[in-house]
């Protein structure tokens, strides 16, 4: 199939919990999972998810950190805390990179020590812990932004980042050129789409405006050996079968353009 595993993130099959994406991922022939720690109690328990890696025969390739306004007190209130868990999730579970956001402005003791953290994880775990790009809330024109010191994880520098081309549409930033940016430092890609409206709307790749299939072909040209997994919305599927077309056809758009058809 070739060097690049493609996973799907446990958030692609929301509202149902977790445990389906196992199963929905074994089915359709993604290489393994992302799972996004929030509310659905399954993300939380290791031993769960140890037990359906097992059954399905999935590996777990990533953890992503508690770090969404509805799961700021997944595990602790205090942020610092929740990566820290997720980095223990992640060794427990044999995955080899954690997924994490910049610090949202209002957390300021978090944001002043947040790079040194991530390296003294990173340090002391082996894992990469992936810093992934984020987007602003436009309005009236303007532009503001939630994250300290901004969206882009490139203007502080880390050594590994996630590349979420949703946030790029969100953002109205080319997502080939934050790839240049990070360079070899990217690790892990959030392979989705978006129209470049205001919003979060993570689209099949394919469905939107953002030059997925390029940035699928440059990966693979440049070497990479990271992850790429699936985080699109299926929230607004009418039952299980569209849920499964629109993640088999999000899996075949990754295959194609990644070389692996």
């Amino acid at each position: 199939m070739g060097s690049v595993r493609v996973g799907l993130s446990t958030a692609s099959v929301w509202p149902r919990p977790a445990s389906a994406a196992f199963e929905i991922a074994r089915e359709l022939g993604y290489d393994g999972l992302e799972v996004m720690v929030w509310a659905d109690p399954v993300s939380q328990d290791l031993d769960a998810l140890l037990a359906l890696s097992e059954r399905y025969d999935m590996p777990v390739l990533a953890v992503h950190a508690p770090c969404l306004l509805i799961s700021q007190r997944v595990w602790s209130p205090d942020p610092e805390i929740r990566l820290r868990r997720a980095v223990t999730a992640a060794q427990v579970l044999d995955a080899t990179t954690v997924v994490v956001h910049p610090p949202f402005r209002w957390q300021r003791r978090y944001a002043e020590r947040f790079a040194d953290l991530v390296t003294e994880l990173e340090d002391i775990s082996g894992l990469a812990v992936a810093v992934e790009n984020m987007f602003p809330v436009r309005r009236l024109g303007a532009e503001v932004s939630a994250f300290r010191p901004s969206v882009d994880p490139t203007d502080v520098g880390h050594r590994h980042y996630t590349l979420d081309l949703s946030h790029t549409a969100a953002a109205n930033m080319d997502p080939l050129s934050m790839a240049e940016r990070m360079g070899g430092n990217l690790a892990h890609v959030h392979l989705a789409d978006g129209s470049g409206a205001p919003r979060d709307e993570h689209l099949v790749p394919g469905r939107g405006t953002q030059p997925c299939a390029a940035l699928c072909e440059r990966l693979v040209a440049g070497g990479f050996t990271g992850q790429v997994v699936l985080e699109v919305s299926t929230r607004r599927a009418r039952g299980q079968q569209e849920r499964l077309a629109e993640l088999a056809e999000a899996l075949l758009f990754a295959r194609l353009n990644l070389g692996q058809s």
